[in-house]
């Protein structure tokens, strides 16, 4: 008797993804196949067999070759759903990705692409512990699969090869997006630096100013002048004007 175990996924409606949403969800299938029988045992609220099996039966002559036939239908069906899902994660990091270049780019971008990643290494977990099994009955002599239904699995292991690799890409694209968003949010944050700094630069001058003739000396230059203090108004302005002037030139403000 063989005892195969299938880690099933689903992709999970949203009506916006957020830094909490729920976008993989996974649950286990279990097959024992013998000379003349297949059972199977489902954990989790999805993969249900019956249109598989309703495909099967219209198949005789497919089911006409035994429980290893219906395995490898059960590991196909697995297979293509792992694809399917995976395609539709990719619109969710499609998403996001646009979400990071644009112009309105906020600072929850962070959390929905650590929350994605983390969906991806579920599906991950899911999709990688079945390339050795599937390799193996593709390759070596097991007795209740037959030489002939061996060509299939490999069929089928060509297929979760391709839905690794594409997963992989995903993982990848998003490290590339995080970067991208970090990226964003430090020069963003020289920008403001910037602006702090020329306007502090800017208060400064009538500080100094004032500093000046605030102190409590005796003699103090052109203090009885009849137009020192609009004359020290019209330099403060002066000076404030030509530093704004120069900071807004160089892109600081």
């Amino acid at each position: 008797m063989l005892f195969a175990v299938f880690k099933t996924v689903c992709y999970v409606e949203h009506t916006e993804l957020t830094a909490t949403s729920e976008v993989v969800d996974t649950g286990e299938l279990m097959a024992f196949v013998g000379v003349d029988f297949v059972i199977t045992v489902r954990h989790g609220g999805h993969g249900s067999l019956g249109p598989l099996r309703n495909e099967l039966e219209r198949i005789p002559e497919q089911l006409a070759k035994g429980p290893a036939a219906v395995l490898h239908a059960i590991a196909d069906h697995v297979v293509d759903e792992y694809t399917a899902v995976a395609d539709a994660v990719q619109s969710d990091i499609e998403i996001v990705e646009n979400a990071v270049f644009s112009e309105q780019s906020g600072g929850g971008d962070a959390g929905r692409i650590y929350q994605i990643k983390r969906e991806l290494l579920e599906l991950k977990r899911a999709v990688a512990p079945l390339d050795r099994p599937l390799h193996q009955l593709a390759t070596q002599p097991v007795p209740v699969v037959d030489t002939e239904i061996q060509a299939y699995f490999r069929d089928v292991a060509d297929h979760l090869a391709r839905a690794a690799e594409q997963i992989a890409s995903y993982d990848a694209l998003l490290d590339s997006i995080l970067q991208a968003h970090l990226a964003q949010v430090t020069v963003a944050q020289n920008e403001d630096m910037r602006r702090i700094t020329a306007w502090a630069a800017i208060v400064a001058v009538p500080t100094m100013v004032c500093g000046v003739y605030g102190m409590n000396f005796d003699h103090m230059p052109e203090l009885r002048w009849t137009y020192g203090y609009p004359l020290v108004l019209c330099v403060i302005a002066t000076a404030c004007f030509v530093i704004h002037r120069g900071f807004r030139r160089n892109g600081w403000l």
